[in-house]
């Protein structure tokens, strides 16, 4: 598989917005089980090596992995201040547990490896969404092994299907939509704004 002809756009964009601690966070869209939305903030953790995939963590705990479970479909918005731009990426979320997708194991395991003690920390909480527990510990726990995650801890991958880029700058602004086909090229139109 190339690489999408969007991948570049967006690294420009994170490079020229590099100055805004914020500019990895997004927002994902999943299906509840009631067919609504369910939208929260991620942050970007880079691109699957060598492939189109965008990675996100979560916790297995949580309602996101359940939704996903059930359905995988999803989209994700994130707005770049500096350059005024808008990516809207629609797509399959692949969930890698520590049960499933051996093959991609050793991405789960590196992602693990690279987050900071900090982050590691959550995944030792109480259950996401639970009833708040009142016990200060609970959420003072002993750091996890910081090389081998621990079984609730999830490597998240949107694999995009079409992607929706809005230049806000300009008159007129300037927007393109690039779809996957069926033989795993992307196409590119310009659209109106």
């Amino acid at each position: 598989m190339s690489l999408a002809p969007w991948r570049s756009l967006i690294t420009r964009a994170l490079h020229k917005n590099r100055s805004l601690v914020y500019s990895r966070y997004l927002q994902l869209a999943t299906v509840r089980e009631n067919a609504l939305p369910a939208n929260r903030t991620v942050v970007f953790r880079g691109f699957l090596e060598d492939t189109n995939q965008l990675k996100f963590i979560t916790d297995i705990r949580s309602a996101k992995a359940e939704q996903i479970a059930k359905q995988p479909a999803a989209e994700i918005c994130w707005y770049f201040p500096n350059t005024r731009e808008q990516f809207r990426i629609a797509g399959k979320l692949i969930l890698v547990t520590a049960n499933s997708h051996p093959h991609l194991q050793p991405a789960r395991i590196k992602m693990w490896q690279e987050l900071s003690d900090a982050a590691r920390l959550q995944f030792a909480w109480p259950d996401p969404g639970e009833m708040r527990v009142r016990t200060p510990e609970a959420f003072t726990p002993p750091a996890p092994n910081p090389i081998e995650p621990l079984e609730n801890f999830c490597l998240l991958l949107l694999e995009p299907t079409e992607v929706d880029h809005l230049e806000l700058r300009g008159e007129p602004q300037n927007r393109w939509v690039y779809h996957c086909n069926e033989n795993q090229e992307w196409l590119t139109e310009a659209i109106n704004p």
